[in-house]
């Protein structure tokens, strides 16, 4: 699942996370009081994004335009900012008791992309990781708070939650809007409202708590009588009203708490579940968090039990995937993560994963060494088609161009990695050291020409 700053503090990648347990990963630059990091994981996204594909399509957006974008974080909160982009905190998700509440905060969200209550950002965020977007908006929220804009470069990976609040919370006026198109939304997809209901009646409580115990939701998204009347009208009057959610959307939902659960707090599952539970969740969750607590002949042993129950389920081959990879033995890593995109060839980080075991792996010869190579840049070009803000695909493409000799292109994708993190001063430094030492027109020297291009328009951003 991922990749962790150490092994009790928690940095996702790859299979879970944004997973890089390779050279470099992002980390932020001030440290916070709360983890706050973006995490990537290919199922909950999948799943996420089925459910919220039919709201788009009922709010005419472009599915293949919006993107959920998960926030490691105990906080509860969710907003959108820089574009079609939904932020949605796993402390959320581990509150919500059933699909139909995080559907209905991901309606209310996709209400302000609708409405175009958008938080802007920096031009330069354009080609930005999710992380450093981030980032950016904590640092400009610490500016807005503190009255100070000097504090926007040295807090732009870190701040508080005060901060975030002041900046992230919109009017009045615009969350009863976004209410309204939220179940306008929803009755156009047909489906059941009262999740947001349900969701809204756990925080309303809250209103009446001290600021410093209120969730972060409540602080930009406040909740106000007036707004629940409004809502309740409507969620009476919809035809869906009580219809429900499919059995198939109950078991992912429970399978994401589980998967959560076990990579953030894997002390935690012996009481979330019990001994004598024996369903595909908790077994899903124990086999995680006897991986995070490095466990391997059990952890092992387990995630085979999973692929006994469900022999096609891409996700436990994924699993197994990133257990072999992480302890080591990136050769039987190969198998899994092939297996798996076989049955989901649409996952980018999938695809970035098995580049990864590729370049990891001890070949025999130096022929197989070059086959795999070739097939980790292949596999690691065509996931920054479909994942150009993946910033981890350019740090393992440089390390297998590397590998390969060849340290133009390897400058470049380090460079490209670089504007991702918005460190322009060393993607500057990669890009002209490729431009004086590569043969002019050349791939690479058109490749840094572009590189330097970009940083003349957007480096002051």
């Amino acid at each position: 699942m991922a990749l962790f700053k150490n092994r009790s503090k928690l940095y996702f990648s790859r299979l879970f996370f944004t997973l890089c347990f390779l050279l470099v990963q992002i980390t932020p630059a001030v440290a916070q009081p709360r983890d706050t990091t973006v995490i990537r994981d290919t199922e909950i996204e999948n799943t996420l994004k089925k459910w919220a594909d039919p709201i788009f399509r009922a709010a005419n957006l472009d599915p293949s335009g919006v993107k959920i974008v998960l926030i490691q974080s105990p906080d509860v909160n969710a907003f959108v900012a820089g574009g079609a982009n939904i932020f949605i905190y796993t402390g959320l998700i581990e509150l919500t008791e059933s699909p139909g509440e995080l559907i209905g905060v991901i309606a209310h969200e996709v209400g302000h992309i609708a409405g175009g209550h958008l938080i802007k950002t920096r031009d330069a965020l354009e080609r930005a990781s999710y992380e450093s977007m981030l980032g950016t908006l904590l640092g400009i929220g610490a500016a807005i708070a503190t009255g100070d804009g000097g504090a926007f470069p040295a807090l732009s990976l870190g701040s508080n939650s005060i901060a975030m609040r002041r900046f992230l919370a919109h009017s009045r006026l615009q969350e009863s809007s976004a209410d309204q198109a939220a179940l306008t939304f929803l009755e156009k997809a047909g489906i059941d409202p009262t999740g947001i209901e349900n969701f809204l009646d756990k925080l309303k409580s809250q209103a009446l708590m001290p600021v410093d115990q209120q969730s972060e939701y409540i602080q930009t998204h406040p909740i106000l009588e007036n707004r629940m009347e409004a809502l309740q009208t409507r969620i009476d009057a919809s035809p869906y009203k009580g219809k429900g959610y499919p059995d198939s959307w109950k078991n992912e939902h429970a399978l994401m708490k589980a998967k959560l659960i076990a990579f953030i707090n894997p002390g935690q599952i012996p009481w979330v579940y019990d001994d004598r539970d024996t369903s595909l969740p908790a077994a899903y969750a124990r086999t995680i968090a006897a991986y995070r607590n490095n466990q391997v002949e059990e952890s092992l042993k387990q995630v085979d039990a999973l692929l006994a129950r469900q022999p096609e389920n891409p996700y436990f081959l994924e699993l197994k995937g990133q257990m072999l990879l992480e302890y080591g033995r990136p050769e039987e890593a190969l198998s899994s993560y092939r297996k798996s995109l076989a049955i989901l060839p649409d996952a980018p980080l999938i695809r970035a994963a098995l580049g990864h075991a590729l370049i990891e792996s001890k070949a025999s010869n130096p022929a197989q060494e070059r086959e795999w190579l070739n097939e980790a840049i292949d596999d690691l070009e065509r996931v920054l088609n479909e994942e150009p803000r993946y910033a981890l695909a350019h740090r393992l493409l440089a390390t297998a161009y590397g590998r390969e000799g060849n340290t133009g292109m390897a400058k470049i994708h380090l460079a490209e990695e670089a504007i991702l993190q918005q460190k322009f001063d060393y993607a500057r430094q990669q890009a002209e050291g490729v431009l004086n030492s590569s043969p002019k027109e050349s791939k690479e020297w058109l490749k840094a020409k572009d590189v330097l291009s970009y940083l003349d328009t957007h480096e002051k951003g």
